[in-house]
């Protein structure tokens, strides 16, 4: 009888410890390898346990605390923070706190900074394809711009480009049409433009040079002390909400609509070739993931901040005009000028332009059935 019991106690003690070893090697207490691991296969281990933590400086063409511009910057870093479970985190730098604003394309291609916030733009002197990534003068509006982006190839274009300048370049986030300009006394015809030296931005300041505009590029806040010390008579920048937050309503009380430079802007983030490179294959689906979801704030925020904005400015006394047909008409056919004398110049510029007009030629037929008409 002793045996049998000694024989029962022991089988239960060899339970006991055999649980015991297996449970602590599941729990990280210091138990046996996997076999995975001992052979050199796959871990069962989660994929963000093996991937080395991210930690990347960015730095910006527009202030964090601008709206929508700036808001669309920090949005993204916190949607990468939460989606990652904090393997990557991106710090935002100020305009000029690591690089002057229209500089980040240039530090994020020599690796000076990991990646930047901005539009692509701001780019036009090096690459004049890059302005199609802003906007297009009489181009799309958002949902036919993304269409042609991510089903129509202009995405894939925009990257080829950007690859060649070692920069890993994503659409991050957009906002919606613009103002098309503030100015101290009312235009009433195309003379009233003529000599005006204005802060004019991408492909429509060609167009507003043809209409005899003296333009100039300046980043955001470099405009409003332009204005006030006269060094330009008039400006456009963005939209009612980001125009307010400006203050150029202290200057120049006329602002004209539509904003048919700019019916859609894109934002951009700018990637070092070799930081992006250098990611995982999940890390890299985060930041693109990161940026899709980016889409949807910028176009809710947007169009959700317009309302208020409008009547900030009317209570600041700001008058709201629409301009007249054969003002937009001479816009319009100078717009078609321009186009046609970049593109001659330049292969790229003539390649994207000649795909997103094609695109849009395919898709005019659904835009007229599918939607309906504004009153």
């Amino acid at each position: 009888m002793k045996v049998f019991i000694g024989l029962v106690l022991g089988a239960i003690a060899g339970l006991i410890v055999g649980w015991f070893i297996i449970d602590a090697g599941d729990i990280g207490l210091g138990g046996p390898a996997t076999v995975a691991e001992s052979t050199g296969g796959e871990s069962e281990a989660p994929a963000a346990a093996s991937q080395a933590s991210v930690r990347w400086r960015m730095a910006s063409t527009f202030g964090s605390q601008w709206p929508i511009q700036g808001e669309e910057g920090l949005h993204l870093i916190d949607t990468l923070d939460k989606i990652s479970n904090g393997n990557i985190k991106i710090q935002f730098f100020e305009p000029g706190a690591l690089v002057p604003a229209l500089e980040v394309f240039d530090a994020v291609s020599a690796g000076s900074v990991d990646a930047g916030w901005s539009t692509s733009g701001y780019w036009a002197g090096k690459i004049p394809a890059a302005q199609f990534y802003t906007a297009v003068p009489f181009g799309p509006e958002v949902k036919e711009y993304l269409a042609w982006l991510y089903q129509g190839g202009g995405e894939e274009m925009f990257q080829e480009i950007y690859a060649r300048h070692n920069i890993y370049g994503l659409h991050c986030g957009l906002h919606s049409p613009e103002g098309s300009g503030w100015f101290r006394e009312p235009i009433n015809s195309i003379d009233d433009l003529k000599g005006l030296k204005m802060r004019f931005f991408g492909l429509g300041a060609r167009v507003m040079e043809k209409l005899g505009v003296s333009t100039q590029l300046l980043a955001g806040g470099d405009i409003f002390p332009a204005l006030e010390l006269g060094t330009i008579d008039a400006t456009e920048y963005s939209m009612p909400a980001i125009d307010l937050n400006q203050g150029f309503y202290q200057i120049a009380k006329h602002y004209y609509f539509p904003g048919w430079h700019q019916p859609t802007s894109l934002f951009e983030l700018l990637i070092n070739m070799d930081r992006w490179n250098a990611l995982t294959d999940v890390q890299q689906a985060q930041i693109k993931a990161a940026c899709d979801a980016n889409y949807t704030y910028g176009t809710a925020l947007s169009e959700a901040s317009q309302a208020d904005a409008l009547e900030k400015l009317k209570e600041h006394g700001v008058v709201f005009h629409e301009w007249p047909p054969e003002i937009l008409d001479a816009l319009r056919n100078g717009w078609q000028e321009v186009a046609a004398e970049e593109a001659a110049k330049d292969e790229d510029f003539a390649r994207v332009w000649e795909s997103l007009q094609a695109f849009r030629d395919r898709y005019a037929q659904w835009r007229r059935l599918g939607y309906l008409k504004e009153d």
